[in-house]
């Protein structure tokens, strides 16, 4: 399959909203394909559930949905001061339709049909970064993590991670000397549809030291009973 996108800077958790089942399958593979993680709903009130217990990265939002609009899911997540870069879709082409979606808080807007291309290229705009997060590295002694490549090496050897593996590190690392609990790294950065437990957090943590570490310190620290932090010294 070849890259939708080419430059993705940081993996990220995505919520889409869309009842096209085709269309949300598409744009899941297409984006799952960069290395985020996307959950879909496919009606408004769906989403509009989801929305009240995960906090995402990124929504992308159909305007027309069954039971709950997409305009209004936006106006309340506006409304609870929820920043979350949001992207419509929609079949709705007027400029005041437009004018309505920016004024409701959108961030961006995508007429249908759209190219899966130009939808990435969207995503990618809205998810980046500051230049000096988005392009820096963490060297931990002859451990490297590269943010923007998606890839960690020791001693110039690539240390293969699985998606779901890199996200949670990623996440550590972006919040580096945070401490998340299981139920909160379950919400931030697990997909809905995956098995939900902490003790499948407990796992993939267990692997991703065994990874890491080589039977040095580990980068990933546990703070008994409360959860887990990435520490680079």
């Amino acid at each position: 399959m070849p890259r939708a996108c080419y430059d993705y800077l940081l993996m990220a958790k995505i919520l889409l909203v869309e009842d096209d089942r085709n269309l949300a399958l598409l744009v899941k593979d297409g984006v799952t394909f960069e290395n985020h993680i996307v959950d879909v709903a496919y009606d408004g009130q769906e989403g509009m559930d989801i929305l009240r217990s995960i906090d995402y990265d990124m929504i992308i939002l159909d305007w027309d949905l069954p039971h709950v609009s997409g305009l209004e899911i936006l106006q309340n997540l506006r409304a609870r001061g929820s920043h979350t870069p949001v992207l419509m879709l929609t079949g709705k082409s007027l400029i005041i339709d437009k004018e309505r979606g920016f004024q409701s808080g959108a961030d961006d807007y995508l007429t249908k049909p759209f190219h899966i291309k130009e939808l990435c290229a969207r995503i990618n705009a809205l998810l980046r970064r500051p230049a000096q997060l988005a392009n820096s590295d963490v060297t931990v002694g002859n451990l490297k993590i590269d943010l923007s490549l998606h890839k960690v090496t020791r001693d110039g050897k690539e240390i293969p991670l699985a998606r779901l593996e890199f996200a949670v590190l990623e996440f550590l690392v972006r919040n580096k000397g945070q401490v998340f609990s299981n139920d909160v790294l379950l919400e931030r950065v697990w997909p809905v549809d995956s098995e939900r437990s902490p003790e499948s957090v407990r796992t993939l943590i267990k692997k991703l030291r065994n990874k890491l570490d080589a039977g040095g310190p580990s980068v990933i620290h546990n703070v008994h009973g409360v959860g887990y932090k990435f520490e680079s010294t």
